[in-house]
């Protein structure tokens, strides 16, 4: 564990230009101010995710009536959270804002319940669990119902492939080929989970999205908490196991 500040002030951060990009991102029509925002808090650090403007700004936004600013709000304070959690192995960046964070986690929770969109709710989903802070892998989870497909490795010691895990409209599948070039690929079928079997974050999700009326949603999860076949050695295996050794 680091004994240093956990969550260094960018010496060139500049107050003016965030609170800029927060104000041109909370109007909701301005999505190159999003794009700036993820890419100079998250990506490059050139702005201070632990100014006091950012999760209180995002917390503003989220608790907000406005379907276009709240849950791309949400979504950006749940990454920056769990990226300082991990960047510095320390949570103090959640315990300097606990206040913020309990507000964006129930409005996280609000929005998630009334949301029609699949994707919106999956990266709703995606922020609950980030500001609950209990897992770091909730992205690459999540990622893989939204584009649906994981890009997995067989947990065989000599690891023996890489696959595709296909999950959606082009079926439920796995398969070491570039399935995108040609039809003619050797597949192999995935094993959901049984629902009735699901424990712990898996059976959470999906009781989440059955009730938030999202059966698509629910469907794809039972077969990332399924099984697949690697096609080189045909082990199967669990697919968020490899989905969370992929993370660590």
């Amino acid at each position: 564990m680091t004994t240093s500040s956990p969550v260094p002030r960018a010496g060139d951060a500049d107050p003016d230009r965030l609170k800029a990009l927060l104000e041109r991102a909370a109007t909701g029509r301005d999505s190159q101010a999003w794009s700036d925002l993820w890419t100079e808090l998250y990506h490059n650090g050139s702005l201070d995710v632990a100014h006091p403007m950012v999760l209180r700004t995002l917390a503003d936004m989220a608790e907000a009536d406005k379907a276009d600013t709240a849950p791309s709000a949400l979504h950006l304070a749940g990454a920056l959270l769990t990226q300082a959690d991990q960047r510095y192995e320390t949570r103090s960046l959640r315990h300097e804002y606990a206040r913020e964070v309990a507000r964006l986690l129930d409005a996280a929770n609000r929005w998630r319940q009334v949301t029609a969109d699949r994707n919106d709710y999956c990266y709703l989903v995606e922020a609950v669990l980030h500001l609950e802070g209990d897992i770091h892998w909730a992205e690459d989870l999540i990622w893989g119902v939204v584009s649906e497909e994981y890009e997995i490795e067989c947990p065989d010691p000599d690891g023996c492939a890489s696959m595709w895990v296909i999950l959606g409209e082009r079926g439920f599948f796995s398969t070491a080929e570039d399935y995108t070039l040609s039809d003619d690929v050797e597949t192999f079928p995935l094993h959901p989970a049984d629902p009735r079997a699901l424990e712990g974050l898996g059976r959470r999700l999906y009781d989440l999205a059955l009730a938030d009326g999202h059966e698509e949603v629910a469907r794809a999860l039972t077969y990332a908490f399924g099984e697949a076949t690697c096609p080189e050695c045909e082990q199967r295996f669990s697919v968020v196991g490899q989905v969370v050794a992929r993370s660590s």
